[in-house]
């Protein structure tokens, strides 16, 4: 073989690998347009149709399941394009709110086991109930990590400028998952790195949303921080009377949320009258009123939550849950009094 022959061999290799080459990086361009593509999809389909579609239903089992779920598919867009930090605050406070109601249940356990004097089941269903806990905080944490990521740090910027009423509520969720994610660490016993002062943060920045448009949830929010944290409560104010006023509110509009936070910071403070006040209150309060029909997963788990603190009473002190259709009842209340029916007359 010439050098001549051998030289064309050598060029048409190089032209071959080349060609290959170029393709491979046509395709990996085209897939990442692809991918970006379909990410911005999902994305504006998301927080356009799915939350606002969630929100109307109120089916709090499926969308825990659904945020457990499709959270990882929908959080991996965020390799390929912006990342979905609004949907990320909702869906890993919903994801919280899965391993919190598992926290709970395996609490109620413990409550029952001890009634029957069953120490080690008891002890079992209390680690179970601090392990969910964990689970709760790290996703109410990184629920409050994307809030941040978007909205910036409440406690180092001004209030942000909302495009939308959608943008306003998931400010409140991340608000919400801020605390909550407080309260999930404590339960838990359990270091997770939530910071000591989120809670002071949570209570400023719940001045940036409008009381009254938001059903008394940002002032109730605000007034359970000055109820739960010795010295947050401003001077001339009352927590309580606050969130008496949140509670009409919330009623007025058909989304009971501030109820819950009634019931959490009268819980705090052992004041297991109001407890009850307030359970009762929202049981004659959602009989009164149907839920807003666009808010209607939001008063749900108002419900959810409020039936969840009653069944804790209930356990404790009669070994089981709120009766079917019992809640806003309880279990030394005064038998109704009324015209005594002579049976024998009927005979």
């Amino acid at each position: 073989m010439n050098i001549r022959v051998s030289r064309l061999i050598r060029l048409r290799a190089w032209l071959m690998a080349a060609t290959a080459s170029v393709a491979l990086s046509g395709c990996g361009v085209v897939n990442h347009m692809i991918y970006k593509t379909t990410g911005d999809v999902m994305q504006g389909f998301s927080k356009s149709h799915t939350v606002p579609y969630l929100l109307q239903t109120g089916d709090l089992e499926m969308a825990c399941a659904m945020s457990e779920s499709v959270q990882p598919l929908l959080m991996s867009f965020g390799r390929v394009t912006t990342h979905p930090d609004q949907l990320a605050v909702m869906m890993s406070l919903q994801a919280g709110g899965c391993a919190e109601d598992r926290g709970r249940e395996a609490e109620l356990q413990s409550l029952a086991a001890l009634r029957a004097r069953n120490p080690e089941e008891a002890e079992d269903a209390i680690i179970r109930q601090k392990r969910h806990y964990a689970l709760a905080a790290q996703r109410y944490f990184k629920g409050w990590q994307h809030f941040q990521a978007y909205y910036g740090d409440p406690e180092a910027e001004e209030c942000p400028d909302f495009d939308e009423d959608l943008d306003e509520f998931i400010y409140l969720a991340g608000l919400l998952s801020g605390l909550q994610a407080l309260n999930a660490e404590i339960q838990s016993t359990a270091p997770v790195g939530v910071p000591k002062n989120v809670g002071s943060v949570v209570a400023r920045a719940t001045s940036c949303l409008d009381n009254e448009k938001w059903w008394g949830a940002p002032m109730g929010l605000r007034a359970t921080v000055w109820a739960m944290i010795p010295g947050a409560q401003p001077a001339g104010e009352d927590a309580f009377e606050r969130l008496q006023a949140s509670d009409a509110l919330g009623e007025a509009a058909g989304v009971r949320i501030s109820h819950v936070f009634h019931a959490i910071a009268a819980w705090n403070k052992s004041d297991m009258d109001q407890v009850r006040d307030v359970i009762r209150r929202h049981a004659e309060a959602i009989d009164k009123r149907p839920p807003a029909e666009d808010w209607v997963l939001v008063d749900q788990l108002a419900t959810h939550n409020i039936l969840a603190i009653s069944d804790k009473l209930w356990m404790e002190n009669t070994g089981h849950r709120t009766p079917m259709g019992g809640l806003g009842t309880f279990w030394d209340d005064e038998a109704p009094t009324g015209e005594v029916i002579d049976l024998d007359s009927l005979l």
